[in-house]
């Protein structure tokens, strides 16, 4: 096991129970059906216990002076929920069969994003594993799996963890999570855990109990940001560094989704987010280990690369504008933050041969200037998508608008997302145009339930619907049960097919140009509602697109006359691009 700093440690003498808690002289340690032991207290705020008749599923809470009992902040099983007791874990125990596995190249991902609780009827890591052939035979590379460290209540989207460290115990066990990990490396699928070091949930955090885990040096949309920079945050620092090696070594987990990481606030010499992507790269070794961004900013410094062309800190951004694009697209929506992507198809050009739309411009929606130049920065350090948890559940229904948009639109928009060479992302079950809403949904307390309705209301309250009467409640277990996917419709969909297609054609004709693209070469134009774009890509090949997106043919400037079709929905209307029509083609040097 590795040698970790927090959480309790298996040693020949027994367990080894360890706490951090500068801000008390004394700590106790409570193990069931046994009487209080006093903890010794050691340097720099550390209190520590041997216990020789401890072993692994042996459960224990901490006691401050005032008897108060708290979970382990490090814990990694809460069988109980987050305010109940902890328990041992011998990882060691998991026998892996893929232990040679050293990942896949990040070209060749083909990302599918998924809530544990509801891509399956029984919401468990077992019950994935079950469908992880469905996802092999689409085309799918690597999973993204929404946080699963221990929340409050019976159901969460994941980002009201308070024990980083444990998995929730309504997914299953530790060993359980491995045994997913371990079935999708079998099938030659990487896996990606979404982790968030910017706030901790609302409800069963007990850290600032005993120690300084938050600083009112900085703000963040959560209250007062975590305690990265000030007196005492050493330990934070490391508390958190420490957990993204522990899925990567422990959960042999292929990289992470980091969440908003324009919230997480450090001026330290060495922000916290360039110390923790050195030290997970270097815990990894030779594997192929990717860290991926949501960052609001659209800061392009943090996907810098080196003169080899690999990404020095972060390897791609979820890409959002993108997204707004091809749902303006698909959908005809211009509300809220989509108008300032309105009304002009060169935008969508622009997004697919620079990244961002915004590249430092003024937004009048935002009523700001946002991004930094990205059009040196290679395909790959974006991801593309249409679907994703925050793009749905940001609507009032938290309906899939694109399950009921027009179908010659959608699989427009769906065939240029899946074959850019962007990286494409999928949530899950939007290959079989799943219709399932995915509403935000939490369980606390009634109180702080009644604080999530009144907080969502007045986030979102400048898109439509969130005024209505009609508004789902987020904690009433029917809005999580209408989430959860429901598998037998996949058998009838009129899309799969199309979906497998696609990614069969990407991964025999685009992923191996992707290889050793070290910038971004690309140009692009528009006339009216129709596109035009080429890439330049490995051994100087040529990716072409030509798209019309709107109902009327279009006059197009063709590819090359030595290009090879590779892919084609529709075709001409005449000298033109009939309506909808997505050509994509690939030309030598």
């Amino acid at each position: 096991m590795t040698n970790m700093t927090f959480g309790p440690a298996v040693i020949e003498e027994g367990i080894l129970f360890r706490l951090w808690a500068p801000l008390h002289e004394s700590v106790s340690l409570k193990i069931e059906g046994a009487d209080l032991l006093p903890m010794q207290a050691a340097d720099g705020g550390w209190h520590r216990c041997r216990v020789s008749n401890a072993d692994a599923g042996t459960r224990y809470c901490f006691v401050l002076p005032d008897g108060l009992e708290i979970p382990d902040p490090a814990s990694r099983f809460q069988p109980q929920d987050v305010h109940g007791p902890s328990e041992v874990v011998d990882l060691t125990s998991y026998r892996w069969t893929t232990r040679d596995w050293t990942g896949r190249p990040w070209e060749e991902m083909v990302i599918y994003e998924m809530h544990i609780g509801c891509f399956t009827p029984e919401g468990t890591f077992t019950s994935a594993i079950e469908r992880l052939d469905h996802l092999r035979e689409l085309g799918v590379t690597a999973l993204q799996i929404m946080p699963v460290s221990e929340f409050p209540g019976r159901y969460s989207w994941g980002y009201d963890g308070v024990l980083p460290y444990a998995p929730d115990s309504s997914y299953g066990r530790p060993e359980d999570f491995m045994a997913l990990v371990d079935a999708a490396h079998q099938r030659g699928i990487s896996v990606f855990l979404d982790v968030v070091y910017n706030h901790f949930g609302p409800d069963g955090n007990y850290i600032p109990s005993y120690a300084p885990l938050f600083t009112d040096n900085h703000k963040t949309p959560w209250g007062h940001g975590i305690n990265y920079d000030g007196d005492g945050s050493g330990m934070i620092r490391e508390f958190v560094i420490e957990n993204a090696i522990y899925w990567i070594t422990e959960f042999r987990l292929d990289g992470f989704r980091f969440d908003a990481v324009h919230a997480i606030k450090d001026d330290s010499d060495e922000h916290l987010l360039h110390e923790l992507a050195r030290r997970v790269k270097a815990a990894a070794g030779d594997r192929h280990v990717h860290l991926i961004v949501e960052n609001e900013e659209n800061d392009s410094d943090l996907l810098k690369r080196d003169e080899k062309g690999a990404a020095k800190l972060f390897t791609a951004q979820w890409n959002d504008d993108v997204h707004h694009l091809l749902h303006i697209t698909a959908t005809g929506e211009t509300f809220g933050y989509y108008a300032d992507y309105a009304g002009d198809a060169g935008k969508l050009g622009r997004a697919l041969a620079e990244g961002f739309v915004f590249q430092g411009e003024h937004m009048p929606y935002r009523g700001g200037n946002r991004g930094r130049p990205s059009g040196h920065l290679p395909p790959t350090a974006f991801i593309s998508f249409v679907q994703n948890h925050d793009q749905i559940g940001n609507r009032a229904l938290g309906d899939r608008v694109m399950a009921s948009s027009p179908t010659d639109a959608v699989k427009a928009v769906t065939s240029i997302y899946l074959l850019a060479p962007e990286i494409p992302m999928l949530f899950m079950g939007e290959e079989w145009g799943a219709a399932e809403p995915f509403p935000f949904f939490c369980d606390f307390d009634e109180e702080l339930n009644e604080k999530v309705r009144k907080g969502r209301r007045e986030e979102l309250s400048r898109l439509p619907g969130f005024d209505s009467e009609d508004l789902l409640d987020p904690t009433a277990p029917s809005t999580f049960a209408a989430a959860k996917l429901d598998w037998s419709k996949r058998a009838s969909s009129e899309i799969l097919d199309f979906y497998r297609t696609l990614l069969d054609v990407r991964h025999r004709k685009i992923v191996p140009l992707l290889k050793g693209v070290t910038a971004g070469s690309a140009v692009y134009g528009s006339t009216g509602n129709a596109i035009v774009v080429d890439w330049t890509l490995a051994e100087g090949r040529h990716l072409h697109l030509r798209a019309n997106l709107g109902d009327e043919a279009a006059a197009l400037d063709s590819p090359p006359d030595d290009a090879e079709a590779i892919f084609h929905l529709g075709g001409r209307d005449g000298g033109g691009l009939a309506p909808w029509a997505v050509i994509w083609s690939l030309s030598e040097a």
